[in-house]
């Protein structure tokens, strides 16, 4: 069977990495995340990887406690190399080549992102960790991904959420949402669906990267989606 996608940039929030804690990293969360991810690059997917860094540190909510918002920042881009981190170690630990590159310079704990190397290291087979943001303060990791989505050519963005797709409304606070099965950038934009930030669906709509928002939690769904099977919500142009 032909998969649908041949390189893809996967979302991950950091808060999913929580599991069932409060704070910082489940491992039992964080080994399913591994296996699912070894399930798709057996497949031959060329996989590059973003991680938030909310399960440790969010830059917006440091403000609200006095913190200066570029520093706040600073300290959010440090926590997904974090996440990295762990993520790469729990494939590593699974069998599967994976590889952290960082925004800001930090050799030896990463090494320098740039494109050219991270799609070196896709072609060669190995999961691409894109750790630190952007490298500037005021962005979010959901402009990170779309940014490196855009610049690793991948064919499409896979964000892995705890809920199915997008919907009207928050389903957890509101149980008459009703679910998209396909909605377009421009839709998020006019309907103000809080899905990814708006810079982020202005960079896919513009260079026309679509998005899929789908359910990571549920372990084989990542491989579904791969698949092209029609779970989650479709955006596009």
């Amino acid at each position: 069977m032909k998969n649908k996608f041949n390189r893809i940039l996967l979302k991950l929030s950091g808060e999913s990495l929580m599991g069932g804690k409060q704070y910082g990293i489940d491992e039992v969360r964080l080994s399913e995340y591994a296996v699912q991810i070894k399930e798709i690059a057996a497949m031959g997917i060329q996989i590059g990887i973003v991680v938030g860094g909310g399960n440790i540190f969010r830059g917006l909510s440091g403000t609200s406690i006095g913190f200066d918002r570029v520093r706040g920042d600073q300290m959010g881009m440090l926590a997904t190399v974090i996440n990295s981190l762990a993520l790469s170690s729990a494939l590593n630990v699974a069998g599967v080549k994976a590889a952290v590159l960082t925004s800001i310079r930090m050799e030896p704990v990463g090494e320098y992102y740039s494109k050219n190397r991270a799609i070196d290291l896709l072609q060669q087979g190995c999961v691409v960790m894109m750790a630190g943001g952007t490298g500037n303060p005021f962005f979010t990791t959901d402009t990170a991904s779309s940014l490196r989505g855009i610049e690793i050519e991948a064919d499409v963005i896979l964000k892995g959420t705890r809920v199915d797709g997008i919907y009207t409304a928050d389903p957890e606070k509101d149980p008459a949402a009703e679910k998209f099965d396909e909605i377009t950038f421009d839709e998020i934009y006019h309907r103000n669906l809080k899905v990814i930030d708006l810079t982020a669906a202005t960079m896919c709509k513009e260079n026309n990267l679509p998005l899929i928002v789908f359910d990571m939690d549920t372990v084989g769904n990542l491989k579904k989606v791969i698949e092209g099977e029609k779970i989650g919500t479709f955006v596009h142009n």
